[in-house]
């Protein structure tokens, strides 16, 4: 039932959920520091990150919370730069070509639809655009505990994602892992952090979740074209009878 689900907002509005959102914040940096002006599109749900990049003089980042019962409800404040909306995986209302970069945290393992989910991001997506995408890691404690929304869904190898990003014509180019300290231990700060930076140092592959960065393999869907022949038949000569 519904009732029983742990929902992203109640998740990131207790104190868990703070400390988790810092902790992912701070590796997701490490792999965007700067996005200057670009257009932002956060998926599935993504608030309690895209401050990261929101700046009241750029354009605002847009935040798609899923229409699914683990990200349907909204927060309680949605921080200044920041659009906020609800959508459905096969169809995001924006114009094709639209966002320079696109946030996906709790989107795939919740959508029942995940292919169609990716493709639509695809779409969206500039060509030279890049996703970042935070998905459960299926070896790993938290996609075994109902206690947060990363145990909610289906949970992923690191096998399955990169075949799932390559036949959306997506290019994994960077990946890591994040959340090393279990789920019960996620709302001490301290020892949190201290779990997190010997993992990502000697066990980055068995984080909580999956960390990847990705970018529009535009060349996959372009059809081959055989080349017009560079050399021509001799002409014939006429020789007099």
């Amino acid at each position: 039932m519904q009732d029983d689900i742990c929902t992203a907002a109640r998740f990131y509005a207790s104190g868990a959920g703070e400390n988790t959102a810092r902790l992912l914040r701070h590796r997701m940096q490490a792999f965007w520091p700067r996005t200057g002006s670009d257009r932002i599109l956060g998926l599935g749900f993504t608030q309690p990150f895209l401050p990261l990049w929101a700046r009241p003089d750029g354009p605002p980042c847009i935040s798609a919370r899923l229409n699914t019962p683990v990200t349907r409800e909204a927060p309680a404040v949605t921080p200044e730069g920041i659009r906020d909306c609800v959508v459905t995986a096969d169809r995001l209302p924006f114009p094709d070509l639209s966002f320079d970069r696109v946030l996906m945290v709790h989107a795939l393992e919740v959508t029942q639809r995940p292919d169609a989910l990716i493709r639509s991001v695809w779409k969206v997506m500039k060509d030279h655009g890049r996703l970042l995408l935070v998905v459960p890691n299926r070896a790993g404690w938290w996609a075994h505990s109902d206690g947060t929304p990363f145990g909610q869904g289906e949970p992923f190898s690191a096998r399955q994602i990169a075949r799932r990003l390559s036949q959306a014509l997506l290019c994994a180019e960077r990946h890591d892992g994040a959340l090393f300290m279990p789920p019960p231990g996620a709302g001490h700060r301290r020892a949190a952090a201290l779990a997190e930076n010997a993992g990502h140092m000697l066990l980055p592959q068995l984080g909580g979740v999956f960390v990847i960065e990705a970018v529009k393999d535009v060349w996959s869907g372009v059809p081959a074209v055989t080349a017009p022949a560079l050399i021509r038949a001799p002409r014939r000569i006429y020789e007099p009878g």
